[in-house]
């Protein structure tokens, strides 16, 4: 979607300022906010639209709409679940195809208890988290959905699953027992009352973060402490040392939030990189200041899942001050690292069996000769991240095997090699960048374990 006109930073601003002011006071804010990366303006706040509408806008991304149902709100989107996909529905004002013909009351409902007219919302869709929507927000966001531009076709793509999990109506026995997802917590301050209803409910950040229950609602008890997600793995993100984020900062968190990046740390990809494009960067700095705040002071939980420790003295060091954002000093540099490969083979050609060889054929084209890649045109920096530096390689291996998509739409989508490298190959690269840009003093992940990973997320 376009930018707006020169006179949209200024209503930006005014916007974010009120949907914040009454809820957490500047006196409770513990970080500096011009040291912050700077807020992006919303695209889809119009001067046409009433003051409620805009709001409306705001919430509509604070709740991540988009990455499930497309920035024009079509849907069709396939939203991997145990029982099979799931395709998120049109929810324009199409009243034949979405949702035109919807009252407030009736999108209340939807939102916080699953029940669309006639018929139950599967939980794919984070009711269990929006059931702790405000009245205000969800008339916000109604006033909004009105001023979306019609689509009126149905999803290319609807959902339809075997008996007897096409039968909606059982949901509302898992409603029963899963809804709500999570209970307010007494003792915060008015920043982490706010932080908690963002991560909590509006961006429903348990959805992925949290393990599911033998009912597949998601487990109180480990409530934020990482999960599989399809090809992926959503992390710890507790304030536990050693397998969460309790070694990051608030500010580390907000960085995070707004970039997707931050340095020898994390590097946003896949459903994460999706809700940071649609959702977390538009946030207001105050609203992510209220996230980190919360974050940090949920409940540590400690899995067996442990993030070793940056070793930063075994980390490479860039070999220029230049060559990150330099292309020709880049690619000068890998072709001449590759003719040193070469030559020490006895000009035989770079060698198939060689880690560093794979890695330089491979994957040095975008994540550089020493890591360190081109952050400008968003190639990710691999020097350092969390995801090689686990105990459990599975992460870094899907990635490799299957591919990644970047936090923004003009970020490169990494291929998976799955289809051209063999599992010992993929096994080799794994090991190589764990060692190499992890700063791992060793690694052995085998063939057998890269076969697993492929297996369980394929």
């Amino acid at each position: 979607m376009k930018p707006l006109s020169a006179i949209m930073p200024a209503l930006s601003f005014s916007l974010g300022f009120s949907l914040v002011s009454t809820v957490v006071m500047a006196d409770t804010v513990s970080l500096p906010i011009d040291t912050l990366p700077s807020r992006i303006t919303l695209p889809n706040v119009s001067p046409a639209n009433s003051a409620l509408a805009n709001r409306g806008a705001y919430v509509a991304r604070t709740a991540d709409c988009m990455a499930c149902h497309r920035e024009d709100y079509s849907g069709g989107v396939p939203i991997e679940t145990p029982i099979g996909n799931i395709y998120s529905t049109n929810i324009t004002p199409s009243k034949k195809y979405g949702i035109g013909n919807y009252t407030e009351a009736d999108l209340k409902k939807a939102l916080r208890k699953g029940r669309a007219p006639g018929h139950q919302i599967y939980p794919a869709m984070p009711y269990p988290s929006y059931h702790g929507l405000t009245d205000d927000d969800i008339s916000a966001l109604f006033a909004y959905f009105q001023t979306v531009p019609i689509v009126d076709k149905p999803p290319e793509k609807t959902t339809h699953l075997p008996f007897p999990l096409n039968i909606r109506s059982l949901m509302l026995a898992w409603n029963i027992i899963n809804v709500p997802s999570t209970e307010n917590r007494s003792g915060l301050t008015q920043t982490q009352q706010r932080g908690e209803y963002l991560v909590n409910n509006l961006e429903h950040c348990g959805t992925c973060h949290t393990p599911r229950n033998l009912t597949q609602g998601l487990d109180k008890d480990r409530y934020l402490s990482g999960a599989p997600l399809g090809k992926w793995f959503a992390p710890n993100i507790t304030p536990d040392n050693d397998t969460g984020i309790g070694r990051w900062s608030e500010m580390d968190i907000v960085t995070y939030l707004r970039t997707g990046t931050l340095d020898k740390h994390a590097y946003a990809g896949g459903p994460m990189a999706e809700a940071v494009a649609h959702s977390t960067r538009y946030l207001t700095d105050e609203d992510l200041i209220a996230m980190a705040s919360y974050l940090k002071v949920v409940p540590a939980i400690k899995t067996d899942d442990y993030l070793i420790p940056v070793n930063i003295s075994r980390l490479p060091q860039p070999v220029s001050n230049s060559i990150t954002y330099n292309l020709l000093e880049q690619k000068d540099y890998l072709a001449q690292a590759k003719t040193n490969a070469v030559s020490s083979a006895n000009n035989s050609g770079l060698n198939i069996n060689s880690p560093k060889d794979l890695y330089l054929a491979n994957c040095a084209s975008c994540h550089g000769v020493d890591g360190y890649a081109q952050p400008d045109a968003r190639y990710a920096s691999i020097v350092g991240l969390s995801s090689i530096r686990r105990v459990k390689p599975d992460a870094l291996v899907g990635v490799i095997a299957f591919g990644a998509k970047g936090a923004f739409n003009t970020a490169p989508k990494m291929p998976g090699f799955s289809k051209d490298l063999s599992p010992a190959q993929i096994a080799s690269i794994t090991n190589y960048v764990r060692v190499t840009f992890g700063g791992l003093p060793n690694s052995d992940v085998s063939a057998a374990d890269v076969t697993r990973v492929i297996k369980e997320k394929s």
